[in-house]
């Protein structure tokens, strides 16, 4: 079949690659344009305007793929299918039902569970123990097409959201393959999503990461891992000695018992070095202080002469 591609983010790229080694002909790329990133904020091109320019496929950048001019460009190449991945644009319908086979989007959940933008995060911040690739047909509202294919995975109980980003994005390759060619066969089946069964994981914000210590430990280490490595779980380190103010990273930590909490300000370290929260303790293994690398949580309070009573407070928005 021939195939016209959208998207944009690192989780494509192995469909990408699996497509352009397939039978099918990947005729032609639409991708968002560079956007600033890095400390210089120099406009820098998607990661899959880096593929394809690596590998001399045609691509398009564009705000708008809904453009007279975007949909013509499509059109030219006669797909036979379009297939949508982190793309991060709404596609009109236009687009939708050029192609005789219609279009197609590689989802970051079991849907109808976790629609949205951010699955792969919401899915450890929310404590599920199960996740997966959804493929569906792209309809009007997100996510919410039919289903042609799911496979599903055990999150790790230590994963973060960068790893089990990695992980997905493997599993998608041969399952989109599969797809394609029940597709191509005529033996895909279209199953309707039970709507009444849907979540939601909207889309992260910096200021999403800004942790909150009077919430439970258990949810806070969950955040940390979900918000790994964007936004980042984020806090501001003061130490009582000094009263000198870091902005950190927690990168790693896990939840701890704690009995006695009585009077003690949330976000306190205790005799032990964890970190009071609204119930239980959070004991922080690894750590990234501003412009930093990440170091254990043990160099980090040795360097600072951490001790009890110093505290990590939520960031002032």
């Amino acid at each position: 079949m021939n195939i016209v591609y959208l998207g944009s983010g690192e989780f494509g790229i192995n469909c990408l690659s699996a497509l352009a080694e397939s039978s099918h002909n990947l005729r032609f790329i639409v991708t968002q344009p560079p956007s600033p990133a890095g400390r210089g904020r120099k406009p820098s091109p998607t990661a899959v305007a880096r593929w394809a320019r690596a590998r001399s496929v045609p691509f398009a950048e564009t705000h708008n793929v809904n453009t007279l001019a975007c949909v013509e460009q499509v059109a030219s190449c006669g797909p036979d299918l379009i297939v949508v991945i982190a793309f991060g644009q709404k596609i009109g319908n236009e687009l939708i039902d050029l192609p005789p086979k219609g279009a197609i989007n590689v989802h970051a959940s079991l849907l109808p569970r976790l629609r949205g933008a951010a699955p792969i995060n919401w899915a450890i911040i929310n404590g599920e123990i199960q996740t997966g690739i959804s493929i569906i047909t792209l309809a009007e509202k997100m996510d919410a097409g039919q289903i042609l294919a799911q496979a599903s995975t055990t999150i790790g109980p230590d994963e973060t959201a960068g790893q089990l980003h990695d992980r997905l994005a493997q599993i998608a390759a041969p399952l989109l393959l599969e797809t394609l060619s029940e597709i191509e066969k005529g033996t895909a089946v279209y199953t309707e999503q039970d709507h009444t069964k849907a979540t939601l994981a909207p889309k992260l914000k910096k200021a999403d990461g800004f942790l909150d210590f009077n919430e439970s430990a258990e949810l806070l280490a969950r955040k940390i891992r979900g918000f790994w490595p964007w936004p980042g779980a984020s806090a501001d380190y003061i130490s009582k000695k000094t009263g000198k103010s870091t902005r950190v990273t927690l990168a790693m930590a896990e939840a701890v018992e704690r009995s006695n909490q009585a009077h003690v300000s949330p976000g306190t370290l205790d005799e032990n070095l964890n970190v009071i929260c609204g119930t239980d303790g959070l004991k922080i293994t690894t750590i990234k202080p501003a412009g930093s690398a990440l170091m254990d949580f043990k160099d980090f309070a040795n360097g600072r002469q951490t001790s009890c009573g110093d505290m990590f407070v939520k960031i002032d928005k």
